[in-house]
C-alpha cells in the first residue's frame, strides 16, 4: 500500500519514491518525533523521519499484520450496521463477506520481507508467495519443498513477532495505586 507523508517545511526531506517496509504504527512514531513527544507507554512503531531525510533507505527488514475474528464472534459482525445490509449499499459487499463463518474474515497473521510473504491462517490453509517471482501473489507455495527453509524461517519471525509485542506492561501504576 503506498504511504504519502508532506512533513512541515523545517523537516529534512529527500524527495523521492522509497521502497522500504513500513507499518500503520509507524505513523503514530512519526508524528511523536516531530513534536518532540516521548511516549508513556509501550508501541513498536519506528519514526520514518530518517527515511524521509534520505539518511536511510531501508525501514524494517520485515512487515506483520493482523486480523479478523473467531468463528462465533458475532460481536464483530458489525451486525448494527442495519442500514448496511441491502445489495447496492456502499459496505454491503464488506460486510457480507464479514457475516459469514467462510474463510473472508477469520483469524489470519502476515509476515512480509522484500522478497516472501507468509500469511498463516487459523482455520483455512496458510500461504507463501515468492514475491520475486509472483509480485502479484498468485501461485501459493505453502506446499512447495524448494521453500520449506523460507516458511521455516518465515514461522519463526511471526512467532518472535509476537513474543517481542505481546503482553506489554503499564509505564506507571494505574490510579489505584
Amino acid at each position: 500500500m503506498p504511504f504519502i507523508i508532506k512533513p512541515p517545511a523545517t523537516i529534512p526531506v529527500k524527495p523521492g519514491i522509497r521502497d522500504a517496509l513500513v507499518e500503520l504504527i509507524d505513523f503514530p512514531a512519526t508524528v511523536e518525533d516531530l513534536l518532540g513527544i516521548e511516549p508513556d507507554h509501550t508501541h513498536f512503531g519506528k519514526s520514518l523521519l530518517p527515511i524521509i531525510a534520505g539518511d536511510v533507505d531501508e525501514h524494517r527488514d520485515a512487515v506483520f499484520s493482523e486480523g479478523g475474528r473467531l468463528h462465533g464472534e458475532t460481536h464483530c459482525m458489525e451486525l448494527e450496521a442495519t442500514d448496511q445490509q441491502q445489495p447496492g449499499a456502499l459496505y454491503y459487499p464488506r460486510l457480507k463477506l464479514q457475516r459469514s463463518e467462510g474463510p473472508e474474515h477469520t483469524k489470519a497473521i502476515m509476515c512480509r520481507t522484500k522478497d516472501f510473504k507468509y500469511v498463516q491462517r487459523l482455520y483455512e490453509q496458510d500461504e507463501l508467495y515468492d514475491l520475486n517471482a509472483d509480485p502479484h501473489e498468485i501461485n501459493n507455495r505453502i506446499n512447495d519443498t524448494e521453500l520449506a527453509g523460507v516458511l521455516s524461517k518465515m514461522k519463526d519471525r511471526l512467532l518472535t513477532f509476537h513474543l517481542a509485542t505481546s503482553d506489554v506492561v503499564r509505564h506507571k501504576p494505574d490510579a489505584r495505586f
